[in-house]
């Protein structure tokens, strides 16, 4: 019996760097969501820290999270409208939320809050701990990322960037009450003190979970009839800050700080049918950040990052009785510069850092506390021909990580062509270090094997990308063959150890497009067909497609009215798919109507009144491994902002 549902769900993703680039390097427009933003295909005037800098040829989109306002309770709700993305949901606010990207597993994507990563000891980031409060944008690059950003990338790379201070006095807030008891709300202050541009943000939301579901009662027996139940240990609460400052040192340079802290809790329902009545998880979160940018006299640019993350993780009751905390700590240095030398833009990165996790029960061959020291060396360099429209951009990057030394390469490369025209093509390798769990940690019956290889992936992707005056569109197709895939299967007696195993392939289709052709008007649409197959030698996995890829995802959102009635209409589907690499259990397909009405009115301050309907025809629906997903539900949120010099119109 192999433990194929645990497949690639205990690993340890690494640093990564998100290092500007300066402002004449050139890069096609991401997508922004949901609304058209139409610049030109290569803007000189995009931001430095942008990822359409750091990656010229990539897939990304951009989501716009202050567009949310009022109809998202986390950031998962917005990662789910963007294509080549599925969350994997355990059901209501505050519940663990994991994203797969173009097929890897939710521990080959790596997720970043302003660059500093956020997958835990196990590998997987769960972004539901990320409230949309925080954020300003949240970037996804599609593809293998590990030669800008390193192990973990396999699938894609999520940045969840946080709100920046202004340089005038602004005081917001938002706080919205719905359905079980949910209420979320946060408060910001910005503003010029003493030469520096300062933002404080607090937030904090909490909620009840306790919907209706439906399940069955004897799962054995085909045709018999669903039982209604209410969901039970399935409430949440947090609770954070976040204080950044920013300063101009004259000279061209700046520095920019930032502090995070997040507290959380929540209960562990566990599935319906195999729901947990005590289990409980509490987790902390700390991070800071320095950064330190500005032009060279001669030409060029540099920065210079450091940052810090501590993340706490307790389980209790169920079937840990008490276990001992986890901690994780990750911190890095890094260094980048940039110069532009005739028809070549070459960038060049060092860091250096370390990670470590302090666990019960690790095994004799992590020699003590698990602790690895990290070194990358990344190199890019951006070749434009036929009067800048052909960009080549060819990189590498190599790290050493703890024991494993890993070789990420990369080719891209974007052509510009009449009528608003834009080819794009990427491809490269990306790797997966094994984390400290899979290695050294043995957590209850599932044991580590300190002789595990990294995963890889070898991907290539192509799109053409379309804009006009009132509309963006872009169609591609790409295929990853991921290898060496860390999965469980059963070590007699009665327990599971991880080993490399797994080989699969996944190829795909992803469209996306916006549309405005009025003011009061605009439309945005994603799908995506992912097929996946596992190229294991076993009649019984042969060719079947992997568990909890879903063929097909389909987000649509209409948005029309004036600023004093604003109406939304979304849809967010998904097919069916296998649960188990054998293929026998499935999850059925699903379809949810999500709508809304908000009002906007007022300068000084200005008020936004909000009314969300989420799951408008109460869909009854399961998520990964069978957790229950709420009903209808209904939110109303009260929005505002105030700027004291702000004049009137």
């Amino acid at each position: 019996m192999r433990w194929s549902s645990l497949a690639g769900c205990l690993a340890l993703g690494t640093s990564a760097s998100v290092l500007a680039q300066p402002p004449e390097a050139p890069g096609g427009e991401p997508f922004r969501v949901p609304t058209v933003e139409v610049e030109e295909a290569r803007p000189v005037s995009a931001p430095a820290e942008s990822a359409s800098r750091r990656d010229p040829s990539g897939a990304l989109t951009v989501i716009d999270a202050e567009e949310g306002s009022g109809a998202a309770r986390d950031t998962a709700a917005l990662l789910s409208t963007a294509p080549g993305v599925v969350v994997q949901d355990s059901g209501g606010y505050g519940q663990s939320k994991a994203v797969v990207v173009r097929g890897a597993s939710s521990n080959g994507t790596l997720v970043l809050l302003d660059g500093i990563p956020l997958n835990g000891a196990g590998g997987i980031a769960d972004v539901s701990r990320v409230p949309v409060a925080l954020a300003e944008r949240i970037e996804v690059l599609r593809g293998g990322a590990g030669a800008r950003y390193g192990s973990g990338g396999l699938g894609g790379v999520i940045n969840i960037i946080t709100r920046r201070p202004g340089e005038t006095a602004r005081v917001a807030g938002e706080l919205s009450y719905g359905s079980w008891d949910t209420a979320v709300g946060w408060l910001s202050a910005t503003g010029p003190i003493a030469g520096n541009e300062v933002l404080l943000l607090l937030h904090g939301g909490l909620s009840r979970g306790n919907f209706r579901y439906l399940f069955d009662p004897s799962p054995t027996l085909p045709g018999d009839a669903l039982v209604e139940s209410r969901r039970a240990n399935n409430d949440a609460h947090g609770a954070g800050g976040l204080l950044r400052l920013r300063r101009e040192l004259g000279g061209g340079f700046s520095v920019d700080a930032l502090g995070e802290l997040s507290l959380d809790g929540r209960g562990l329902a566990g599935t319906a049918q195999n729901p947990s009545v005590d289990a409980r998880q509490s987790a902390r979160r700390g991070s800071a950040t320095v950064r330190l940018a500005g032009m060279l006299p001669g030409g060029g640019s540099v920065e210079a990052r450091a940052y810090y993350r501590r993340d706490g993780l307790a389980l209790d009751g169920g079937a840990w009785g008490g276990t001992p905390a986890q901690v994780q700590r990750v911190g890095s240095v890094e260094a980048e510069g940039r110069k532009r030398w005739g028809r070549h833009a070459l960038s060049a990165l060092v860091g250096v850092g370390g990670e470590a996790v302090s666990a019960a029960e690790t095994a004799g061959a992590s020699g003590g506390e698990p602790a690895w020291f990290r070194a990358s060396v990344m190199a890019m360099d951006e070749v434009r021909a036929w009067d800048e429209r052909l960009t080549i951009a060819p990189s590498v990057r190599v790290e050493r990580a703890g024991p494993y030394t890993l070789w990420s390469p990369k080719l891209g490369a974007s052509l510009l062509l009449p009528a608003g025209l834009e080819l794009r093509a990427n491809a490269g390798r990306a790797h997966r270090a094994p984390s400290f769990l899979e290695l050294y940690v043995r957590q209850g019956t599932l044991l580590p094997n300190p002789g595990l290889r990294p995963e890889s992936a070898l991907y290539a992707d192509a799109a053409v990308v379309h804009r006009s005056e009132v509309s963006s569109a872009s169609v591609g197709g790409y295929a990853s063959l991921y290898e060496d895939l860390i999965s469980y299967e059963a070590y007699p007696p009665g327990a599971a150890r991880p080993y490399n195993f797994v080989r699969a392939r996944v190829v795909g289709l992803e469209a996306e497009g916006e549309w405005r052709p009025h003011p009061f008007l605009s439309g945005a649409l994603s799908y995506t067909l992912t097929v996946s197959n596992d190229l294991q030698r076993d009649g019984r996995f042969y060719l079947r497609e992997l568990p909890y890829r879903p063929r097909h995802k389909l987000f649509a959102r209409v948005l029309g009215g004036p600023r004093w009635l604003t109406g939304r209409v979304e849809v967010l589907a998904q097919s069916a798919h296998a649960l188990s690499r054998d293929g026998v259990l499935t999850l059925p397909g699903r379809a949810f109507v999500h709508t809304g009405v908000s009002s906007t009115f007022g300068s000084r301050p200005e008020l936004t009144v909000s009314l969300e309907v989420r799951n408008l025809f109460d869909v009854r629906a399961e998520d990964f491994v069978g957790y229950p997903l709420p009903g209808r539900a209904v939110y109303v949120s009260v929005s505002g902002a105030f700027e004291p010099g702000r004049k009137t119109p």
